[in-house]
This record gives C-alpha cells, structure tokens and sequence, in this order.
C-alpha cells in the first residue's frame, strides 16, 4: 500500500467491538437472531403475548400489554425495557447496542427507526459507543422516524412521521421535520 493510500480517517481492518459490549455471548446472539427470523416473524399477527415471552426469555424487560408487531426487529432484546401497553409498530427497529427505554403507553410507529449506538469517529479504530435512548411514557413516534443515539422524547411528545430528532425533545412538544424542529405542545386529554 502506498503512504498516501494508509487509511487517515478510520482503519476498519483494526476495528472491533470491545469486550463484553454485546451483553451475551456470542452463541446468544446467533440464537437469538434465528428465533427472531423464525419463530418471532412468522408469529401471526395477534400473537402478541408468544412475543412478549420470546423477548422475556431473553432477557428484554416487558411490561404488560405490550404490543410488538412480526416484523418489528430488536437487536439485543436483554438491553431493551418496554413500558406496560407501549407498542412497537411494523418494520420498527430497536437497534439496541445500547439500553433502549420505551415508557408506558408510549407508540413507536411503523418503519421507525431507534438507534442506541454510534461510532467514535475521533479514534482511527472506529470503535462502537453504546449511547442509551429512552422514549418517555405516552410519547408517540409516528411513522418513519429515526431517533439518534442519546436523544430522550419527553413525557408525551410527538415526533411527526419521518422525522429526524438528532436532540432531546421536551414533555409534551410536538417535532417535526429534518432535523426536527418544535412545532407546539400537545394538550392534555379530557376525560
């Protein structure tokens, strides 16, 4: 290789998770990606009790009427903890490298996307950081979205369909946008 070719920026060839960051070992990890591919996808629509057990049984804390969709997919379910009712929509993804929180009565939409790590792009190795995201209760992601590692959605708040929230979003706040941008505050319901 010649010096001008030597990698600058990052060295992929020197990159590797760091022990111990995936929280189970490697044989886990295979059994769980097959189960999730198999016996979580092909699950039919209504049995959402057989999947509540499936991420219990390894290791995701799961409150009670929890509704997680066939084709939503959870990376590594013992960093995931969902909140009593929240719902996990089709084609969500909890990329859940690091602890993901989802509150109670808390909506993660369709094709939404949670992300729970990142790269420290300052080290030429690339290393993974493992940054925890939480969605707080009765906040709704609507569709499409994507939530970047680190960010909190406030008690209540809205993310609007195919959004990009790269900061915190406050209690109540409705977002929108790329990157999202405070559109009001939700009001509270009446009973």
């Amino acid at each position: 290789m010649n010096v001008d070719e030597r990698p600058r920026f990052q060295d992929l060839s020197r990159s590797k998770a760091p022990p111990g960051f995936r929280g189970r070992s490697g044989l886990t990890v295979l059994l769980w990606q097959t189960v999730q591919q198999t016996l979580f996808a092909w699950s039919p629509q209504p049995a959402y009790g057989w999947r509540r057990w499936l991420l219990r049984l390894f290791g995701a804390e799961v409150g009670k009427g929890v509704l997680v969709r066939p084709t939503a997919r959870v990376t590594y379910p013992w960093k995931v903890k969902l909140g009593n009712y929240c719902w996990i929509g089709d084609n969500a993804e909890l990329y859940s490298l690091g602890p993901i929180t989802i509150g109670d009565n808390a909506v993660v939409s369709q094709r939404s996307y949670i992300c729970a790590a990142t790269h420290d792009y300052k080290d030429i190795k690339f290393p993974l950081v493992a940054v925890p995201v939480v969605v707080e209760r009765e906040a709704w992601i609507a569709a499409d979205c994507f939530i970047a590692p680190g960010v909190t959605i406030g008690i209540g708040a809205i993310v609007g369909a195919r959004t990009t929230v790269l900061r915190d979003v406050e209690a109540r706040a409705i977002v929108a946008g790329h990157p999202a941008a405070q559109k009001g505050f939700r009001p509270c319901a009446e009973e």
